[in-house]
């Protein structure tokens, strides 16, 4: 089932998102080598709970039978595509670390993750992230009233691949706002023109991961890590928007 948000129920995952969001500033200004995954959880954690909030994550169950995920976000490195979880890891210079960040705020969701660099990273992480990041910008270019869900897949898949990364198939972008998981499922691969219309009113994530080399990914014996399978590096980006006539609301602006 498909929720068609109101008006007011879309500003009030707009708060929630831009809690989540202003909790990846946070990190962004804490992020250096040195610094263990298990503080930027810590940051999170008293950020979203310090203005009212609650980490979607921490707690969370899933789908799959794991045990409850235990932090209050992912932070994943390197080869560690999405769902790391955050412990006495030090971060180091060159390392590609992703963030994700999900707000519960007066009973609503927001989803947002960003990729970021620590120091002197290679030139393939830099081309990864840049890339990354572009496609999400080119797929919410694509969300409007009337258009395919393809089309976002499309966007991003056209981008990514004749730069020589890949697409992970594993896991999607997916509705969010009542509920952390809702439909619809939202592939960043695709043909343009094809799938399901959106509507307005309807509020999702697009969340593209994208990997150095092949895009099968391998979940490690704690149930949530999930890594590229040759091993390569990997890199995320990730907003929640409101689909409106015109184009694409962003709802995880900070």
């Amino acid at each position: 089932m498909i929720y068609i948000k109101s008006a007011q129920q879309i500003e009030k995952i707009r708060k929630s998102g831009r809690l989540a969001s202003q909790a990846l500033d946070l990190v962004a200004e804490n992020l250096k080598p040195g610094v263990t995954t298990g503080y930027i959880d810590k940051l999170v954690h008293d950020y979203i709970t310090g203005n009212g909030g609650i980490p979607a994550t921490l707690g969370y169950k899933g789908s799959r039978g794991t045990i409850p995920f235990p932090a209050s976000c992912c932070v994943s490195i390197n080869e560690v595509v999405v769902h790391g979880i955050p412990d006495r890891r030090q971060i180091r210079d060159g390392d590609l670390v992703s963030v994700d960040v999900t707000a519960i705020l007066e009973g609503f969701y927001g989803d947002t993750a960003r990729t970021f660099l620590v120091g002197e990273a290679p030139d393939v992480a830099r081309r990864l992230t840049a890339a990354t990041e572009e496609s999400l910008r080119l797929a919410i270019a694509e969300v409007r009233n009337g258009a395919r869900l393809g089309d976002i897949g499309h966007a991003i898949q056209s981008h990514v691949e004749p730069r020589g990364f890949s697409v992970v198939r594993y896991f999607v972008g997916h509705g969010v706002g009542l509920h952390f998981h809702e439909e619809p499922a939202v592939p960043h691969y695709g043909k343009k023109g094809k799938g399901p219309r959106l509507q307005s009113g309807m509020v999702f994530t697009i969340e593209p991961m994208i990997n150095e080399g092949v895009y099968g990914i391998k979940i490690l014996d704690d149930g949530w890590t999930a890594v590229t399978a040759d091993g390569k590096l990997s890199a995320q980006f990730e907003h929640t928007m409101a689909v409106t006539a015109d184009g694409a609301d962003i709802l995880t602006l900070s």
